[in-house]
């Protein structure tokens, strides 16, 4: 199949060709795909592309006359394709699940290590000669009480990682894990009540019509006063001026985060020369308790070249005409 790749970092054209082993005929392109962009794929069978594109109803549909018949995400979150759309006019979609839930886990503990313990603080100190303590008091993971909203692949691992902290591990999902229930002491219970009993909390559920905006400000005002909320998520999880207000006025000690509600044009991409025009971007960056990565946490190498075989193994289930375990449904997701 002839194969373009959107939104090409260079970190993922080696690990691409290399679990493509000349099987098909691959073009990698940096452009985004969107409205404009979509007739870059003219000729191509096949397109793959990145979280932060766009697959709406009017690219799909381009792309549709444009000859394309299949697409394959180099992610795990799809909230960023209409799949009703592509359903109904006959585009198969694709996704790559279980990349390494690991990676995104250890990110959300080093974010939120990092916060609590003040590490960055503490470094641009120390490097500006500063070797004062008074600012960089931290607490204990040790005995505080955590709450794991979406215990699917990555929660289950955060379970592990705060039991194995001696934290006390309360959780929030459809469907209950029992195993993590008798081996790590896990308690059940719903949002609200998790939500005023946890001191920490981190968010591990994909964007959905149901998801979207879950933590808004009801939700922050059911909050202990001091929570530290941890986000590896999705952006559109939380809603950003309600966790602004929140972030403010004390509910919320601390906000550690790799994603953000509206990161079309501004992540996964220098923005030194011209700046960020985003108000609530910039005000949330100007927070001090705040700590921001750029969506960053699907970056290691064994997730790299994780997304890349599976990447290809989906496109090589389609050429063969045989099932590919990772195409995907359209019921919950938003279009």
């Amino acid at each position: 199949m002839k194969l373009l790749v959107y939104s090409t970092k260079e970190f993922e054209k080696e690990p691409l060709l290399k679990a493509n082993d000349g099987k098909h005929k691959v073009r990698f392109i940096k452009e985004s795909l969107d409205s404009t962009t979509a007739v870059l794929a003219a000729g191509y069978d096949v397109i793959s592309i990145f979280s932060g594109d766009d697959a709406s109803l009017i690219v799909l549909e381009i792309l549709k006359d444009l000859g394309v018949k299949f697409i394959s995400l180099r992610s795990t979150g799809y909230n960023n394709v209409s799949l009703k759309s592509a359903k109904r006019i006959g585009l198969r979609v694709a996704n790559a699940p279980d990349y390494s839930p690991h990676a995104i886990a250890e990110h959300a503990m080093g974010l939120l290590l990092a916060l609590n313990r003040k590490i960055i603080q503490a470094n641009n100190q120390v490097n500006n000669n500063n070797f004062l303590l008074d600012q960089l008091m931290g607490s204990n993971l040790h005995g505080k009480t955590v709450g794991v909203v979406g215990t699917g692949r990555i929660g289950s691992i955060l379970v592990k990682l705060f039991h194995a902290f001696g934290c006390k591990v309360i959780a929030n999902d459809l469907k209950v894990n029992h195993y993590l229930e008798s081996e790590y002491d896990l308690e059940y219970m719903d949002l609200d009540t998790l939500c005023s009993t946890a001191s920490i909390i981190s968010i591990n559920v994909p964007l959905t019509y149901e998801t979207h905006y879950m933590f808004d400000e009801k939700l922050f005002q059911k909050m202990k006063k001091g929570t530290t909320l941890v986000n590896t998520a999705r952006g559109a999880v939380v809603k950003t001026r309600a966790l602004l207000e929140a972030l403010k006025n004390g509910t919320l000690k601390a906000y550690a985060t790799d994603v953000y509600e509206s990161e079309r044009g501004v992540f996964f991409r220098d923005n030194t020369k011209n700046g960020i025009n985003d108000p609530l971007l910039l005000e949330l960056l100007e927070l001090p308790n705040v700590l921001l990565t750029p969506h960053q946490a699907f970056m290691t190498k064994e997730a790299i070249g994780n997304i890349a075989e599976t990447t290809i193994y989906n496109i090589n289930c389609w050429e063969e005409n045989k099932g590919c375990r990772n195409e995907l449904g359209f019921e919950t997701i938003i279009s």
